[in-house]
């Protein structure tokens, strides 16, 4: 149900493409809420059914041309319902915590290096959200848009703190394997 309110979002941050809007999705939603170019165009497809959004003119001839969207007021409207309304918390679900729990059953043969491989990307993660911290962020701007903005990039940042250093403890506490 989150997709169309990322791109109902996305569309009312700035009216877009489909192809524009896919990009933002990988450079900024995307790191929170991933979603396939096929999803996205899809998405974009039942919203404008829904008279959520609509295709903005085009001076030109629309054959060939690319289509860009904005959101019209049922869809602000609908995003506000969905904002404002009740959500509750999924459970968390990840293989390498379920794998934890098999290799204490079955054995632990590689599973450091699974764990380093997977710390190295978290730390690479890490790095690259505090560089647009550093980036987007500077100190004086404390507009509601931009205090929210970084409230979401401070929590990409504070749970890739919280995977480096778990995983860090984790390999810390494997048992060394066996040849």
């Amino acid at each position: 149900m989150s997709l169309p309110h990322a791109i109902l979002t996305a569309l009312l941050e700035k009216p877009s493409s489909g192809l524009e809007l896919t990009r933002r999705f990988d450079r900024s939603i995307g790191y929170f809420w991933s979603a396939t170019h096929q999803q996205i165009y899809r998405e974009l497809g039942k919203l404008e059914a829904e008279g959520h959004i609509r295709a903005l003119p085009s001076e030109a001839p629309a054959r060939g041309q690319k289509k860009s969207y904005e959101v019209l007021p049922e869809g602000r409207a609908e995003l506000a319902r969905w904002t404002a309304g009740p959500q509750d918390p999924r459970p968390h679900r990840d293989a390498t915590l379920l794998r934890l729990r098999a290799a204490a059953v079955v054995g632990t043969a590689g599973l450091a290096t699974d764990l380093t491989r997977h710390l190295a990307l978290h730390q690479r993660q890490l790095a690259e959200y505090q560089e647009i911290e550093a980036r987007d962020f500077p100190p004086g701007d404390d507009s509601t848009q931009a205090r929210l903005h970084h409230l979401v990039l401070r929590a990409g940042i504070e749970l890739e703190t919280f995977w480096t250093d778990w995983l860090a403890r984790a390999l810390a506490e494997l048992p060394a394997e066996e040849p």
